[in-house]
């Protein structure tokens, strides 16, 4: 239990909600007690009338009493079903209130870890954390507790009742009740197992079908629906022969519990029965010690349930814990404002990958000036992409320093910083919005844009021309991550994305690539008529991306090579010209 004690904090901050709930439980109890009382004086009243047949005076009483009885039972019950709402609306509300703080604990924790954290686990696990676990640790929160709670009160305003009419009686009627409770327990055990294995299923389930939707285009392109259709078949048919194992589990809830409770009431009339035939008590105590059985049930046999409830949710709030007791590698420790003015800086950075035995980047230096433009060149896997993560601290360097303005980047203000950066991923991810709602993603005040702004940033991008083609234009629901648009229209897309926000830092990630010469020189142009008071990074593998920058960078597993600008690199002779000669030649090869 003691996973669920993060849970403690939440029922402290609706301890209001959760008092009411009690008291509701305990109103409830009482009220449920009266009836039984009413109901044995009645059947006395019937058996005294059935003795003097035919006395009228003795009818006429008792049809009085019986509708005062009457009107009481109804009353008490409908008092006590008064307050079973007002438990639920106290106690299940509650749940559904925590459920909704502790899904979004969840995500803001989420946010706050790192990239490695990501790479470690899966989106189908993360979301089953998020949505299922969460789920099941509602019912702890609120059925388990509510039933719990009416359990205890039920339970021991009910026995003193019995025990205070009846001791003999009372330890008859409770013979089979905890049989029922080991059964139901036992039972809900073995349910609980392969809940586990059909919720790990599940997962694969999930996991399986989202990427098949996410790579339906390469699915398709390879023609291998069939391959895809047989291993889905295949996960299904182990997902449904594990449902149907634990429907055979859950078929035996029902008989033994209605076995069980017809056994007790039984006992109650055998019982009852010998102790009036030999006069030791009058025949209302037989209904009224079934209504006590009756009353009895469900809470008992909610104990089996109930551990049921609180076992899976331990389970699954181990799995959250799990996630939020995990600390981000990279943190913001300060939160002072920040505004870049100088420069970014490298100093023998050295950063390896988890699980890599060689090193993405080994002992890199370079500098570069604010209003500066900076191409980093180099083969893939080279360690490009490396520089960007680390620029942008979602990977931390393992030796070396990385200096914004002076200042070691884990020193200064990670969010406001990032606020100043306009990056444009090699993996563009747009969303299931409107075109303009993606252009205008990661500004703060995107409502109050004028669409004649999210116009220059997408002329800009070179994209206005292909927009405007478009059914709705820039109102064009583009699909899940932008599956209605083309790779280039995507790269642009992010482009326009990056103008708009008009941050001091702007960063390219290989994200010309999919562009034809033209569209790509016209963007290009208009990266470096941005280049007044900004610091443009261009990372590409073209040399035409890269020749009109101050500086340009030149990577090789890892290592910097070569670095200088355009005419200085090509008088090396060495690798950069290399590259460039090979472009060269091979544009007019094609050209010719």
């Amino acid at each position: 239990m003691k996973e669920l004690k993060t849970l403690n904090k939440y029922f402290l901050k609706y301890k209001w909600l959760f008092s009411a709930g009690i008291i509701s439980v305990v109103i409830a109890s009482i009220f449920q007690i009266y009836p039984a009382k009413y109901v044995r004086e009645a059947t006395n009243l019937v058996a005294i009338a059935l003795k003097n047949a035919t006395n009228e005076s003795t009818h006429e009483a008792l049809y009085n009493t019986l509708f005062k009885f009457s009107f009481f039972i109804i009353g008490f019950s409908l008092l006590r079903g008064l307050f079973m709402y007002f438990m639920r609306q106290t106690l299940v509300v509650m749940s559904r209130h925590i459920e909704y703080d502790l899904k979004n604990e969840i995500y803001k924790k989420y946010q706050s870890l790192d990239m490695e954290f990501y790479r470690q686990n899966q989106t189908g696990d993360l979301m089953n954390r998020i949505s299922d676990d969460v789920g099941r640790v509602r019912m702890y929160i609120g059925p388990a507790v509510m039933y719990t709670v009416n359990l205890i009160v039920t339970c021991s305003i009910t026995i003193y009742v019995m025990f205070q009419t009846n001791v003999m009686l009372t330890w008859y009627t409770l013979i089979p009740l905890p049989i029922l409770s080991i059964t139901i327990f036992y039972v809900n055990n073995l349910i609980e197992k392969r809940s586990d294995a059909i919720q790990s299923k599940l997962s694969d389930l999930t996991s399986f079908v989202q990427q098949s939707f996410s790579g339906i285009r390469v699915i398709k392109s390879f023609g291998i629906e069939k391959l895809f259709e047989a291993d889905l078949r295949q996960q299904s048919e182990e997902y449904k022969a594990k449902q149907l194992s634990l429907a055979k589990v859950d078929a035996l809830f029902f008989p033994t519990l209605f076995f069980l409770t017809g056994l007790s009431s039984l006992i109650v009339i055998f019982a009852g029965g010998l102790l009036v035939a030999n006069g030791q008590e009058d025949i209302g105590i037989i209904p009224e010690f079934v209504m006590y059985v009756t009353m009895l049930t469900w809470p008992v046999t909610s104990i089996g349930w109930v551990s049921s409830l609180v076992q899976r949710a331990v389970a699954s709030q181990t799995r959250i814990n799990e996630f939020l007791n995990t600390e981000a590698s990279i943190k913001n420790t300060n939160f002072e404002p920040f505004e870049f003015q100088d420069s970014i800086e490298f100093k023998n950075v050295t950063f390896t990958y988890v699980g890599k035995n060689y090193p993405a980047l080994e002992n890199v230096s370079f500098k570069i000036e604010k209003g500066k433009t900076l191409a980093i060149l180099g083969n893939t896997g080279s360690g490009k992409s490396t520089i960007t993560q680390l620029i942008l601290r979602m990977l931390e360097a393992q030796s070396g320093e990385i200096l914004i303005d002076g200042k070691n980047i884990s020193n200064i203000n990670l969010q406001a910083f990032r606020e100043q950066v306009g990056y444009v991923p090699q993996d563009v991810f747009l969303f299931s919005d409107s075109i303009k709602n993606n252009i205008a993603f990661g500004i703060k005040n995107a409502k109050e844009l004028s669409l004649k702004s999210i116009e220059n940033a997408s002329t800009k991008a070179s994209l206005t021309e292909n927009i405007m083609a478009m059914p709705n234009q820039f109102e064009t629901i583009i699909g899940e991550r932008g599956v209605t648009l083309s790779g280039g229209q995507k790269q642009r897309t992010a482009i326009a994305r990056a103008f708009i926000k008009n941050p001091p830092i702007l960063i390219f990630d290989d994200s010309l690539s999919a562009l034809d010469t033209k569209t790509e020189s016209t963007i290009l142009e208009n990266i470096y008529q941005e280049k007044q008071n900004k610091t443009i990074v261009i990372i590409s593998q073209r040399v035409s991306s890269a020749k009109n920058a101050d500086a340009i960078l030149f990577f090789e597993n890892g290592k910097l090579m070569e670095q200088g600008n355009h005419e200085e690199l090509l008088k090396l002779n060495a690798k950069y010209a290399d590259l460039f000669n090979n472009q060269l030649n091979y544009d007019r090869s094609n050209t010719d």
